[in-house]
């Protein structure tokens, strides 16, 4: 324990400057694959995660992540203290917030923040530079079809890595590329709204004493049906949270008809992430064969 206590004492100077005075850690959840832990000091209270220094560029890029959400969102966001390297470890120091109830205030603000968020536009899909969804690396080179790079940078990109980790056989490669041909008749061009990218429960929080945070962001410009579906994943949002979404930026008729079709990412995320046997390849096939 001390040895962490010290690692964490360096991280916090690094990306202050100040020494700071340990007085209470708790462990907190990281996500899959990250160390993480609250820590109260004599300089307020701070959210820490970290890995192996070959996690410094995600730590990078999420902290770039969450910047862009905070000059375009009006939900509350953590302010990123910094990030950087100690030794073998990769860092990322964020303000701790404090978890409160999920009541229907929560779930309001939570709707009616996405959809600000979502009507924050460009003129093309994709961002400026790749980052990561979970460990992997997430594709987001520019394009002006959505079709073109929701087809190419999120399901056939997904495809090529299961096929290399050897996590799908040839039966779910043949029957994804049939599928993937089928898209320009099933999938409508939409405006290149900005996205947080990876919007399951898990990503977002009530706060104490009111208010709703959303975090661990995966952005990029695309159709904002993505992170819509995503929040049906995983056990969904509360009803008034769509209701609310709506009232600000009306939800398309459509919406339900293309749920399946888009959660095909992150579920195909989730089957590079675990391997075969977690279930996700079978929920794909499942999907993609109504469609052939």
């Amino acid at each position: 324990m001390e040895d962490i206590n010290h690692d964490l004492e360096r991280m916090l100077f690094q990306v202050t400057g100040l020494d700071h005075e340990l007085n209470d850690i708790g462990i907190q959840a990281g996500g899959c694959i990250n160390m993480a832990v609250s820590c109260e000091t004599n300089h307020g209270k701070y959210f820490i995660k970290w890995n192996e220094l070959s996690f410094k560029d995600m730590f990078e890029k999420e902290a770039n992540g969450l910047t862009m959400l905070k000059k375009n969102c009006p939900l509350t966001i953590p302010e990123v203290v910094g990030q950087g390297a100690i030794e073998d470890k990769a860092f990322l120091v964020l303000d701790f917030l404090e978890n409160g109830p999920d009541n229907s205030q929560y779930w309001t603000q939570l709707g009616e923040g996405l959809a600000a968020l979502h009507l924050h536009k460009a003129d093309h899909y994709g961002l400026e530079y790749d980052n990561h969804i979970g460990r992997l690396v997430q594709k987001n080179t520019q394009r002006k079809s959505w079709l073109e790079f929701f087809r190419d940078h999120r399901l056939n990109q997904q495809l090529g890595l299961a096929i290399y980790n050897e996590f799908v056989d040839q039966a779910f490669v043949r029957d994804f590329k049939l599928f993937l041909n089928k898209l320009s008749d099933l999938l409508p061009e939409s405006d290149a709204s900005l996205l947080h990218g990876d919007l399951w429960s898990g990503n977002a929080m009530a706060l104490w004493p009111q208010g709703a945070s959303i975090f661990d962001p995966a952005v990029y410009f695309g159709a904002r049906e993505m992170d819509l579906a995503m929040t049906r994943l995983f056990g969904g949002f509360d009803p008034l949270f769509y209701e609310a979404y709506h009232s600000v930026y009306p939800i398309p008729s459509y919406f339900e008809s293309l749920l399946e079709i888009y959660n095909l990412y992150p579920l195909m995320v989730h089957v590079n992430l675990f391997g075969p046997n977690a279930g996700y390849s079978r929920s794909v096939s499942q999907i993609i064969k109504r469609y052939l």
